[in-house]
């Protein structure tokens, strides 16, 4: 490690010494080693390179990378070698050999790992010419898969740290405020609170002590956006709070990170340490009068410590509930300090933002939402994965063109938004720009980020009675609206998806709602509705079907299930159907059509219906 960095001109110098790092080594190879790509074998497919290169003695000349999440997840593990760019998914430990021989020695590709075009078939050599990544806009995502985590070298190598030296050599903190605040940027976390705002209010209120304060309690059901980021970036969401740090006069700064993500907590502690040592983070940072600490602490897993005031009560070592507002955090927030609290997201959009200047980011989204947003993509949509496009961009462009569209050939049916307090927009308003004003006109919110894809075998009242189980699980019970009022509305649910429904139950269901959303004293309660208010809005001929007719349409409520059944004329006795019932349900003789599904054993799980190659199975009228 270098010595304590005092100087713009050392650390161009250490930008310059760790380029010519990079650029001595002939050939990189990148694997993937994000969460994802660690679960389906990345850190075993990267040691299986390491060993294949020094076995034929390219050590000297081919380095091999571990980065963080690439995005791409639904393809992992991912390898990538560069210059050329020469794209792999799916490889395993055994394909190392392959690959160093053909891409490595010979310049050869190796076909079978390479992406097939879904709609031309043809094989997609180079990362660059793939529409997962051609249909994005990546500013905080722009290193993931370009640098290693762990690397400060490869941070700084990338204008890493010029951002704080800018901020604290030629800005003086009103003037970083200013830049945040013209710039548009809007929290990322939920809410969409101007970030600027936020750090004005806190510099302008009085007290000596002041705190940053990152929030890394990420806990929405498929959203995985902040861990990535600290995992692949940590060192650009440290040194946003850094500059927030500046800006608003703390000395103090504290990262509440879930426990459930081992790999971002050892990366965000390497980073810290690191910047500790060449002088990021300490005393008299680049030799000025600012001067800060960061530590770290890892939080219990409950959901509503995402919640601002709940996370700033754990962190003082209290049981983490929310408390009524005001005074907000600005005024006073961890222990009756002002406080400045934003998410990981937020934060690694600073460096950017004042390193390119407020204009070059206002360019970017939509007059009221700036900048990009990343999503993840998660669900029946062909491509899962992390995804960061302008705001503005349509739910259409993300699922279709950047996710590869339906999984399996099935219908688009919905997009859940914004974790479980998220609102369900159904296929009529897949152009609706993406902005916070625009899904909240239509019942949505952006919260974090999720957005969880539902095709036409979904069963929307069911998903708002699971969105509703999830939250009144994790209600901390302090107010009686949420504590009373959510798992009023979940029996409701559970009493019509078990056929005991009845039509005033639907008035109940918004009365209960609207007084949830009014009254509740935290955003968990507030926006816990809106799954119920969103698909009663655009679904509710469905839970009429569940009340009227006593029928589930989708057939995922097993008390209002149709039977299934087998068209005589479609069946071709293949015997699929029989392979896949788990029951003996359907059965017949082979090459002897037509098949037949017992009712009094069927349990309608909808095997037959999903194996059947010539949609002979299909679902009656009510039993």
């Amino acid at each position: 490690m270098s010595e304590r960095i005092t100087t713009r001109a050392e650390l161009d110098a250490l930008k310059e010494a760790n380029l010519a790092r990079i650029a001595a080594v002939e050939q990189r190879i990148t694997v993937c080693n994000g969460t994802g790509c660690q679960a389906c074998g990345g850190v075993e497919v990267r040691n299986a390179l390491i060993d294949a290169i020094e076995a034929r003695g390219h050590s000297h000349r081919v380095a091999v990378m571990p980065t963080g999440c690439q995005g791409y997840c639904q393809r992992g593990p991912l390898v990538v070698v560069e210059p050329a760019a020469v794209f792999y998914h799916g490889v395993k430990p055994e394909d190392a050999a392959r690959i160093v021989s053909a891409t490595i020695e010979n310049g050869e590709l190796v076909e079978d790992l390479l992406l097939e075009d879904p709609v031309t078939g043809e094989r997609i050599p180079q990362r660059d010419d793939i529409r997962f990544y051609t249909g994005q806009q990546r500013i905080v995502f722009a290193l993931n898969g370009k640098i290693d985590p762990t690397s400060i070298g490869d941070y700084i190598a990338h204008d890493g740290y010029q951002a704080l030296a800018k901020a604290l050599l030629d800005m003086e903190p009103e003037e970083i405020v200013d830049e945040v605040l013209q710039s548009g940027l809007r929290g990322r976390g939920g809410a969409g609170f101007p970030t600027g705002r936020k750090w004005q209010f806190t510099r302008d209120a009085s007290g000596r002590i002041k705190y940053v304060v990152c929030n890394a309690d990420e806990g929405d059901p498929g959203a995985f956006m902040d861990r990535s980021l600290i995992e692949a970036t940590p060192h650009a969401v440290l040194e946003g709070m850094l500059i927030a740090a500046r800006a608003i006069g703390a000395s103090d700064a504290h990262i509440y990170v879930r426990a459930e993500y081992p790999l971002a907590v050892e990366h965000i502690r390497k980073a810290i340490d690191d910047a500790r040592e060449l002088g990021f983070v300490g005393e008299n940072v680049l030799d000025t009068d600012f001067s800060i600490d960061v530590h770290t602490m890892e939080g219990a897993g409950a959901f509503v410590c995402g919640e601002e005031t709940a996370l700033l009560q754990s962190i003082e070592g209290k049981r983490g509930m929310p408390r009524p507002r005001p005074p907000f955090p600005a005024q006073s927030g961890l222990w009756s300090c002002p406080t400045n609290l934003n998410n990981v997201e937020t934060y690694a959009n600073v460096p950017p933002i004042v390193l390119r200047g407020a204009d070059w980011y206002a360019g970017i989204g939509t007059e009221t939402s700036k900048g990009t947003k990343i999503f993840s993509l998660t669900g029946k949509v062909a491509n899962n994965g992390l995804v960061e496009v302008p705001m503005g961009t349509t739910l259409r462009h993300i699922i279709f063109e950047v996710g590869g569209g339906m999984r399996d050939g099935r219908e688009f049916k919905a997009a859940q938004l914004g974790g479980p307090s998220g609102g369900c927009l159904p296929a009529e308003l897949l152009d609706v720009p993406i902005d916070y004003e625009s899904l909240g006109e239509h019942g949505a919110i952006m919260g974090s980020g999720g957005v969880i894809v539902l095709d036409d075998t979904a069963c929307m009242v069911s998903v708002a009675r699971y969105f509703l189980d999830f939250t009144a699980s994790e209600s901390c019970g302090k107010c009686l609206p949420c504590r009373v009022g959510i798992p009023a509305m979940r029996d409701i649910l559970v009493r019509i998806t078990e056929g005991e429904g009845e039509l005033e139950d639907l008035d109940r269901l918004r009365e209960l709602a609207k007084l949830v959303k009014s009254s509740a004293l935290c955003g968990l309660g507030q926006t816990a509705p809106n799954p119920v208010l969103s698909t009663l809005r655009y679904f509710e001929d469905e839970y009429r079907a569940h009340i009227v007719d006593g029928i589930c349409p989708s057939g995922v409520c097993e008390a209002l299930a149709r039977p299934y059944a087998i068209d005589p004329d479609a069946c071709k006795a293949c015997d699929q159907c029989a392979k896949a019932c788990p029951t003996g349900a359907a059965h017949g003789t082979p090459g002897e059509p037509p098949y037949t599904i017992d009712d009094a054993l069927c349990i309608r799980c909808g095997a037959c219906f999903k194996a059947c190659p010539f949609e002979a199975v299909t679902r009656g009228a009510a039993a």
